[in-house]
């Protein structure tokens, strides 16, 4: 039996503009061929996942895993190529999709309200998010006042009580502590049991390890590897030591040479 498809990503590019200063964006508003310089968050990526498959993102900084996030879960899309979503997506990052001025409590129900939930269906799953979340009275304070941890439990609770098809979690398990991790993780265990497809973007590697069955690295906005976690992983693992053993100098340089040669692939001049 064919696996089915959760997402097909082909030759997906996110370009936003650069500007070096407010004149030029006011240029870019006013001229017929615009201004301003192309960056390329990502470039030309393209990659196929299963339903079921747990994933993870990984790559250093800046190397566009949180803007594949977002477009993974339609909150930007992409600027060229062509993403399929096959289900329902929610996101967890730190405060994504809550309201800073809107309590706890007005959240759930305005994110349950735009996913297309009834007043019903929204009170039957309220006790659990709340439960799940365990931040006591600050339910009833608005998120402005909320710190990233008591966010990222929220955003949490949230997403994964209205039980999305594609779960995508950036970094949010990254400030909250280990007995909460250990709660978020144990749900995304269950998540995967009943056949969901999770993306997981850390920088702990041995939580990707434990927890991914794929390994997706991104390197300046490139795909650099896709494959089982256990062939990928390591490769990743041995470029960071030896990438951390670099200079600053050397990572800029390192940084440049991989940028320009990203132009030469997709035939920039």
């Amino acid at each position: 039996m064919a696996k089915e498809y959760a997402v097909v990503a082909k030759q997906v590019s996110k370009i936003y503009k650069v500007y070096g200063g407010q004149k030029e964006r006011l240029m870019d508003l006013f001229l017929p061929k615009g201004y301003g310089k192309d960056f390329y968050a990502l470039k030309s990526v393209s990659f196929t996942v299963n339903k079921g498959d747990c994933v993870g993102l990984i790559g250093l900084n800046g190397s566009g895993k949180s803007t594949l996030a977002t477009i993974l879960c339609g909150i930007t899309q992409p600027s060229k190529g062509d993403i399929y979503i096959n289900g329902e997506p929610a996101m967890i990052a730190i405060s994504s999709g809550l309201n800073p001025a809107l309590t706890g409590i007005e959240n759930i129900e305005l994110k349950g309200l735009m996913i297309g939930l009834d007043k019903k269906k929204i009170e039957e799953i309220k006790d659990d998010i709340i439960e799940f979340a365990d931040i006591g009275e600050f339910i009833y304070q608005p998120v402005k006042t909320y710190s990233s941890g008591m966010k990222s439990r929220l955003g949490f609770a949230i997403s994964v009580n209205i039980d999305p098809d594609i779960l995508v979690i950036d970094e949010a398990l990254s400030v909250g502590d280990m007995t909460f991790t250990k709660k978020c993780l144990d749900k995304m265990q269950e998540f995967r049991d009943a056949g969901k497809t999770i993306f997981f973007v850390s920088h702990s590697t041995s939580q990707i390890e434990s927890f991914c069955n794929k390994a997706l690295w991104l390197e300046y906005g490139m795909l650099k590897a896709y494959g089982d976690t256990e062939e990928v992983l390591p490769m990743y693992k041995n470029f960071v030591t030896e990438f951390n053993k670099m200079t600053k100098e050397e990572q800029k340089k390192y940084k440049k040479e991989r940028l320009a040669y990203q132009k030469i692939v997709l035939g920039e001049k």
